[in-house]
């Protein structure tokens, strides 16, 4: 047998190559999908098969596009008008060589999620590893509130029955593989570890501890994850199958000169810089999401309609920045800054500054009793556990339809957990005309280290 995981960094996606013998199936493959290629030929294998677990919200699932590359068919669960593949029936079993899968429906997180059970028949019938996709992860299990408030504690019922009734009687031994890991947003808690079976996660899965239907149900509701927009348009990929790529973009390197130019048609600039160095020189009206949180945050700032002009920290970035962006959609990168910020100012075009404070430059602003707005860009769940006295809340992701809820009179000094989304939220800011903006160095965790006082109110 041969088992390969494939991890995506960013989105933090688990996928899964199984093979035996001369076949092999591929479970849940994200767009840029070549590593399952050249996986399959250096193990002689043929990819017959293509599972998805579900319609996935936070990727674009490579699919079609694996499936264009191999002719291998594609499959996926019942409930859903989908324009491409097969819909599966519930307990299909398919033969991959000496492996025999079973699709199993484990609705819950969404009503079409699928679960992939898999046994050795070369030594075997017990269960030796199950793919779960986004229903059971390393110590906690999906998030149900997709479909919004009303459905979740349907759907938490579902995934209860799903997880309690399907998954976990498959046995202790079980070798559980889920869709992802620490990071995702498709789980609120999930463990940075990546082996687990099943039995381990029956003894110190928080959640599963909660074996009451109700006290689950309940405490599923009672969850904030926040949905970023770009969920709708990776819905919308995943059911009617996302334009193809056949190879990544390649973005023209642009002169300062040329790059000026192209920013006269509306195209949107984001700088992957980190946020200290966004800080001391940048083109006015640029995002600052560094190169690490662009798959996480640049769903939230981005319109699909808009071309993409990138400012890279350093040309080496380019490629990773490119798979970011595509694994979301955006396709539309239409060229980089060449030289970066310093080719920009060397050739005397202007730059912007965003102030930066330490906490300790914070807090003596707040004792002197300066006018000053602290503004905290962070989850819901971080700001339960402790915030600034007197800071206002309003999430990153919502800040650009929110900003006029902050006065614009005084200063505004962003906070976040370590300062990269106050980075964020600042130029947010800028952009909306704030005159006078401070991005915190080190934010909540620097305050906190410093032993200042944390507010719960």
């Amino acid at each position: 047998m041969i088992f390969e995981r494939i991890k995506s960094e960013g989105i933090a996606h688990n996928s899964y190559l199984i093979g035996s013998q001369s076949d092999a199936a591929v479970i849940d493959p994200r767009r840029d999908c070549q590593v399952y290629i050249d996986l399959a030929q250096q193990k002689g294998l043929r990819i017959k098969h293509i599972f998805e677990t579900h319609r996935n919200e936070d990727y674009v699932i490579g699919s079609i596009e694996l499936g264009n590359f191999t002719g291998a068919e594609i499959y996926h669960g019942p409930g859903l008008d989908w324009k491409y593949g097969h819909t599966l029936k519930d307990g299909q079993e398919f033969q991959i060589g000496r492996l025999r899968l079973t699709a199993i429906h484990t609705p819950g997180h969404t009503d079409e999620s699928m679960s992939y059970v898999l046994a050795d028949l070369s030594s075997g019938e017990t269960t030796i590893m199950v793919f779960t996709g986004d229903a059971l992860f390393v110590d906690d299990v999906g998030r149900i509130d997709l479909y919004g408030s009303h459905e979740a504690p349907r759907l938490a019922g579902s995934l209860y029955d799903s997880i309690f009734g399907k998954i976990m009687p498959l046995g202790d031994g079980a070798i559980l593989c889920p869709g992802h890991g620490a990071g995702s947003v498709c789980g609120m808690h999930i463990s940075d570890r990546d082996e687990s079976t099943l039995g381990i996660e029956r003894v110190q899965n928080p959640v599963l501890q909660k074996v009451n239907r109700e006290d689950f149900i309940r405490y599923k509701v009672t969850e904030r994850p926040e949905r970023p927009h770009y969920f709708s348009q990776m819905e919308v990929y995943n059911l009617e199958g996302p334009p193809l790529l056949g190879c990544l973009p390649i973005p023209a390197p642009l002169t300062p000169r040329e790059f000026r130019e192209a920013m006269q048609q509306e195209l949107v600039v984001v700088d992957t810089s980190n946020p200290a160095a966004f800080g001391g020189a940048h083109i006015k009206g640029s995002h600052s999401i560094w190169l690490e949180g662009l798959p996480a945050f640049v769903g939230w700032v981005l319109s699909y309609e808009t071309p993409i002009l990138l400012v890279l920290e350093d040309q080496c970035h380019l490629e990773r920045a490119v798979l970011y962006l595509i694994r979301l959609g955006y396709d539309r990168i239409q060229g980089y800054l060449k030289g970066g910020i310093k080719g920009w100012y060397n050739a005397g075009f202007p730059t912007e500054h965003l102030q930066l404070l330490s906490v300790h430059e914070l807090k003596a602003k707040i004792d002197r009793g300066e006018e000053l707005t602290i503004l905290d860009d962070r989850e819901q769940d971080e700001w339960d556990e402790g915030h600034i006295a007197g800071a206002q809340h309003i999430y990153v992701g919502h800040l650009s339809g929110k900003a006029a809820a902050i006065p614009k009179d005084k200063p505004v000094a962003v906070v976040c957990n370590v300062g990269h989304r106050a980075g964020l939220g600042a130029s947010i800011l800028l952009q909306k005309g704030f005159r006078e903006v401070y991005s915190v160095l080190g934010s909540m965790t620097a305050w906190k280290a410093a032993g200042y006082p944390v507010s719960k109110e």
